[in-house]
């Protein structure tokens, strides 16, 4: 029998989709609305010191968008704006009304000891299920030398990671950004300092550029911009690729984060370490509702495979991982042309003879292949439109 049940560090998941820490779990309602729908739990909005003073700008979103649809999100939010006394309220009447729901406290603060450890202790005495340390925003923070300004160094991760150590009661996990250059170093950093989890990735910096007909940014405050945290189906590849990274060099537990949709999306967080997974921009997009889709269809995916748990997935992906260098380099794929499906655009030959190769032509009203000046490098299977394009050894 498949169950989406899973346990991470003793905290039991009804089902391994969690709201992020994000505009989605900013009040107690919108919470309770996720918990209503089916998510296993949720990270609050970040919860920092009452004297951190946050000015938000408007507008504080922009999308990038492929025919009209959402392939990409910025934001350049900040964080709660709630006190610590709303949240303490708010944890221990979430917990009490949806006791078998999981609510972990993403919180942040200065590069002062006290400040940490001040709001864990605080925050100890509510009900809540574990912590995690926002060190990685990549907007308005980084500027009060917080955020993203601890994450991309390993020596003050490990040091702040320290402290909150010192003092939680709870399990804590480490939200580390993708905009470093080794995330496995800070990943090991944080797991030296007694880090029971990660958490990974947060937004990736990014730039939505310029609107063609005024000239104005697309993310325009006052005709001004700045730098901020991209989401969105467009940094899957990234986010799945750091938490490969982290899962070589550390076996701690990982929620997996960035640019989830579908339940597939999910899976593959799964096949490259993850034990859970967050979810924020979809639901930003269509609503908590999404959890229904997600729960069905990745349980569907279990029964039909015969397989009981996620835990048999995980990690699954990493042993097929390598460096270029160890690549097979001996074996070689070529094209194989379905006659009965190619529209004879051309467009394979076209771009071929275009992108190095010249081993496609047109022959006799037919697609034929120079198998001497083939690369097997693959991209006429990509850019056929009828699908008539296949790799074969």
């Amino acid at each position: 029998m498949s169950t989406l049940q899973t346990n991470i560090l003793d905290i039991k998941l009804e089902n391994p989709f969690l709201l992020a820490s994000a505009p989605p779990t900013a009040t107690v309602e919108g919470i309770e609305n996720g918990f209503r729908a089916g998510w296993a739990g949720a990270v609050l909005k970040t919860i920092t010191p009452d004297n951190l003073i946050l000015e938000e700008a408007s507008p504080r979103y922009a999308a990038l968008k492929d025919n009209g649809r959402i392939v990409g999100f910025q934001n350049i939010e900040l964080l709660s704006h709630q006190k610590v006394s709303y949240w303490i309220d708010a944890i221990n009447y979430l917990k009490e009304k949806y006791p078998s729901k999981v609510i972990i406290a993403s919180i942040m603060a200065s590069t002062k000891k006290e400040e940490w450890q001040e709001l864990v202790k605080i925050l100890n005495e509510t009900q809540l299920d574990a912590y995690e340390l926002n060190f990685s925003c990549p907007h308005g923070m980084p500027e009060k030398n917080i955020g993203m300004a601890i994450g991309t160094s390993p020596d003050i991760s490990k040091l702040i990671t320290s402290w909150v150590k010192e003092v939680a009661t709870r399990p804590v996990f480490v939200k580390l950004s993708p905009n470093v250059t080794n995330i496995s170093l800070i990943a090991k950093s944080v797991e030296e300092a007694g880090a029971d989890g990660l958490s990974a990735i947060n937004t990736v910096q990014g730039f939505m550029g310029l609107n063609l007909d005024t000239l104005e940014p697309n993310l325009s405050i006052v005709g001004k911009t700045t730098f901020g945290g991209c989401s969105g189906k467009m940094v899957l590849p990234i986010g799945l690729r750091c938490v490969a990274e982290m899962r070589k060099v550390s076996s701690l537990p990982i929620l997996g984060i960035g640019g989830i949709s579908t339940f597939e999306d999910a899976l593959q967080y799964i096949f490259v370490g993850s034990d859970a997974v967050q979810i924020c921009t979809e639901v930003m997009l269509n609503g908590y509702d999404v959890i229904h889709k997600l729960k069905d269809n990745l349980l569907n995916y279990l029964s039909n495979k015969n397989i009981n748990s996620l835990s048999e997935l995980k990690n699954i992906a990493i042993s097929k991982i390598t460096s270029h260098e160890k690549l097979n380099k001996k074996t070689k794929v070529y094209p194989f042309i379905n006659k009965s499906k190619c529209a004879k655009c051309l467009k394979c030959v076209n771009i071929c003879s275009e992108c190095e190769a010249g081993a496609l032509s047109k022959k006799e009203n037919e697609i034929v292949l120079d198998k001497e000046k083939c690369l097997g490098c693959s991209l006429c299977s990509h850019i056929c439109n009828a699908k008539a394009v296949q790799m074969c050894g």
